[in-house]
């Protein structure tokens, strides 16, 4: 056996907990969860069913952890793993599962396949069996502190920008603020007037914010890539940033991925419980909403409908504080079909958008959220997620869907604002 397939099967080993195991004696094969799948349903190809993307797992757990399988191994009976258990398995985890859970939720039996499908990625990234963006990614926000590169001063130079169009000051490294905002790097880069619309909002209802110099990434690369040791080195950039400035709690901004990690993942990834409150940006603008704090005037003239970013309302929950919040300007609101907790994925979560490799594979799969767009045909498609966004705006283009308008539900209250609450 090489090193490097030891390394790969040590580092599955390891994360062979109970529920694991416990999923994998379950699993009845009854191959429901193909249909929950957008890489089964739009390509019709069986390898995409997101139980058999957890082969290598289950042959390691047959082979070493259950009494036949010990058995039928110690005779001689079973082919022991190989590499190509790992190598032919790299692209149906990566380029062709974004770990968005649908499958999770027609599961007879409640197995939480993404939930298995991230422990083989530990094995992969073990073995070095990942995409080279991704690795590439990881690296940059290892060493830079974001996966696309955008630096302190990439942010310093964006501020300016925005509190030169807004008017408003942009809080930097301001201690014993009420809350701390993150940001992904798809926000500072592609769009930065998510920045300047918290400024509106934020002054209008009177939060205490600041933003960390020190480290203010959302994005967890260690998470998309099955990096452990990565991921927590993230997740404590984060608390030490919180702690410097004794921030009470820790705003995630729209990427649901970041939300997922740092509110729902973090404790486990880093062994102790974080010591602040972490609270998704939707959650906070609908707790001003509910306080009466959060004011708007006039309404958005077009049709438009919701985008559910997988992780932040089908694992997050966040589900009905975006819907209250378009419900105080746009009065032409019409849901998707198989909307909310079942919503299509924009195709490119779990790092697959990292992963230049899966780009063909990702704009044919945007077709299911193509017919979810044609059954309503609206003007406008807002969602609470920048990586949707960017994976959205991607797929309108391929499909020629020019006609649609995509917003941030952020910047969609910020421009219908009550800026003075009197």
């Amino acid at each position: 056996m090489s090193d490097r397939l030891e390394q790969g099967l040590d580092a599955m080993r390891g994360q062979m907990d109970t529920r694991v195991m416990s999923y994998l004696s379950s699993c009845v094969h009854c191959g429901i969860c193909a249909d929950a799948c957008l890489f089964y349903t739009e390509t019709g190809a069986a390898r995409y069913t997101p139980i058999y993307k957890v082969e290598p797992l289950r042959k390691l757990w047959k082979r070493e952890y259950t009494f036949w399988g010990k058995l039928a191994s110690s005779m001689g009976l079973v082919k022991p793993m190989t590499e190509s258990d790992l190598s032919d398995w790299e692209e149906l985890v990566y380029d062709g599962c974004t770990m968005c859970s649908r499958c999770s939720m027609v599961c007879p039996v409640g197995i939480d396949i993404a939930y298995m499908i991230r422990k083989v990625k530990e094995g992969l990234a073990a073995a070095g069996y990942s995409p080279e963006g991704l690795v590439e990614a990881g690296k940059r926000a290892l060493e830079i502190g974001s996966p696309m590169g955008v630096t302190l001063k990439t942010l310093q130079a964006t501020i300016r920008v925005q509190e030169k169009e807004t008017g408003i000051p942009i809080p930097l490294d301001v201690e014993g603020a009420d809350y701390m905002c993150l940001f992904s790097s798809g926000e500072i880069a592609g769009f930065p007037e998510f920045i300047g619309s918290l400024a509106k909002i934020f002054k209008a209802t009177g939060v205490s914010w600041t933003i960390s110099s020190e480290y203010f990434e959302a994005t967890n690369t260690g998470v998309q890539l099955g990096n452990s040791r990565l991921a927590a080195t993230l997740v404590e950039r984060v608390v030490s940033a919180a702690e410097k400035l004794k921030a009470k709690n820790v705003i995630s901004p729209e990427c649901g991925h970041a939300y997922t990690t740092i509110r729902w993942d973090a404790p486990n990834i880093i062994g102790r419980p974080l010591p602040f409150k972490v609270v998704h940006i939707m959650e906070l603008l609908d707790e001003l909403r509910r306080d009466g704090r959060l004011k708007t005037e006039g309404i958005a003239g077009e049709k438009l409908s919701y985008h559910d970013p997988c992780n932040a309302g089908r694992r997050g929950g966040v589900l009905d504080q975006p819907r209250n919040l378009l419900d105080m300007v746009a009065p032409d609101f019409v849901e998707l079909p198989e909307t909310g907790a079942m919503n299509w994925c924009c195709g490119g979560g779990g790092g697959v958008s990292s992963n230049e490799r899966a780009d063909a594979l990702r704009l044919k799969v945007f077709d299911a959220k193509k017919r979810q767009l044609d059954a309503v045909q609206p003007q406008g498609l807002v969602t609470a997620c920048s990586n949707c966004r960017h994976m959205l705006e991607d797929g309108l283009e391929e499909h020629d869907m020019h006609d649609i308008e995509l917003l941030g539900i952020t910047e969609l209250i910020a421009d219908h604002l009550v800026e003075e609450t009197g």
